[in-house]
């Protein structure tokens, strides 16, 4: 599990005048691409593998872990970037998306 400085830069303004309170990685929808790994502020449970990291604590369902293998979080243009070193899921279930074109874009 890896966390970017500028990744912890940026959590530690958003908790600037809040609490800590730790950070869920978990397996969203990814329309064309697919699903994706985001975080959402939640707590641990016992079926989580846990981290602490630059003073943030960091958990993630335990099989879910063992399907993704190592976490690397980063900060993007678009916000926070969660890389696993597997891969996770595929795309493909929109028609419109191509190598040329995003989702819905003509060809």
């Amino acid at each position: 599990f890896t966390i970017s400085q500028s990744a912890v830069k940026e959590l530690d303004e958003f908790f600037t005048d809040k609490e800590k309170s730790p950070i869920r990685i978990y397996l969203a929808p990814g329309g064309c691409s697919g699903p994706r790994l985001a975080l959402a502020l939640d707590k641990p449970d016992d079926d989580d593998q846990v981290f602490d990291e630059s003073s943030y604590t960091f958990c993630i369902n335990k099989e879910l872990f063992a399907a993704t293998g190592d976490i690397s979080i980063d900060l993007t243009q678009m916000g926070f970037a969660v890389d696993s070193a597997n891969q996770i899921g595929g795309g493909g279930g929109c028609s419109g998306c191509a190598s040329a074109g995003g989702c819905g874009t003509a060809q």
